[in-house]
């Protein structure tokens, strides 16, 4: 009788199991919205003159690709009012600009010109300390003590209120993994950054950058963070929408998403051993 039953119920399991089908809900589409990622990086080293801004439109849920936005008219002006223009690349949606020049704590104002609406924004060009040299691996770290870890530092400015953004590529995420900062409770300190995988294996090559940013583009994108569940906690709301600093002169309500922002950025590298 127990074999009949456990057969039975094996039976029932597999005939479950293939009847089972991927459902998609008919999800209702919003019109699209004008997305602006006005990301300007001047990467310790370099002049910082090539940088690039790019257009896009918000999509479906169910959509791979996020349709490029052509026809606009780009600048950026300094205080000086010295203008830079960006150049779109034919029909790609980005436009290019060879003759930036970044200076830490100038402030620069961005215009959008598209479809006879005006965007604009202003923000300041944030500096970033170095990473030093003196990364430190553990082979037994993370939560569980079964995870490689690497552990790199940068010393926090005393003098001022600072806030940062790290973003750490390696070959075992299928994305960046990024994190947040302030130096709230850590005032000229010797600050530190982390990154653990039990994936990581000798050989492995870990990007980290360091992006100096404003207390405004923080509070951004940790509500970024939040919106994607990076940070989701048990008292947690997900906000519906992320709005940027991005202002629509035109028509209020019909308001771009995005950021624009400027930061120096420091890169470094690091082979697991």
């Amino acid at each position: 009788m127990k074999n009949i039953l456990k057969y039975g119920i094996v039976s029932y399991c597999f005939f479950l199991l293939s009847c089972t089908k991927v459902v998609e809900v008919d999800l209702e589409t919003a019109a699209p919205k004008l997305v602006i990622d006005a990301s300007i990086d001047w990467v310790k080293g370099t002049t910082g003159n090539e940088q690039k801004i790019a257009l896009s439109t918000t999509t479906g849920y169910y959509d791979t690709a996020f349709p490029t936005v052509s026809g606009a008219d780009i600048v950026v002006i300094n205080s000086a009012d010295i203008v830079f223009s960006f150049i779109e690349n034919p029909g790609t949606g980005e436009y290019i600009c060879s003759n930036f020049h970044p200076v830490i704590g100038e402030t620069y104002t961005l215009k959008v010109v598209l479809n006879g609406e005006i965007y604009t924004a202003t923000e300041t060009c944030i500096g970033v300390p170095k990473i030093e040299d003196n990364i430190a691996q553990n082979n037994k770290g993370g939560i569980g003590g079964d995870e490689v870890e690497i552990t790199y530092y940068y010393q926090d400015n005393g003098s001022e209120e600072n806030h940062y953004l790290q973003r750490i590529l390696s070959p075992v995420s299928a994305y960046p993994d990024y994190k947040a900062e302030d130096d709230e409770n850590s005032q000229g300190n010797l600050m530190r950054g982390n990154f653990s995988d039990k994936d990581l294996m000798a050989g492995d090559r870990i990007n980290i950058r360091l992006y100096g940013i404003s207390g405004r583009y923080y509070d951004y994108f940790r509500k970024l963070l939040a919106a994607s569940g990076a940070e989701s906690g048990p008292f947690q709301t997900t906000p519906g929408s992320v709005r940027g600093n991005i202002i629509n002169q035109t028509h209020f309500a019909n308001f771009a998403y995005g950021y624009f922002r400027l930061s120096e950025v420091d890169v470094k590298d690091y082979t697991i051993q």
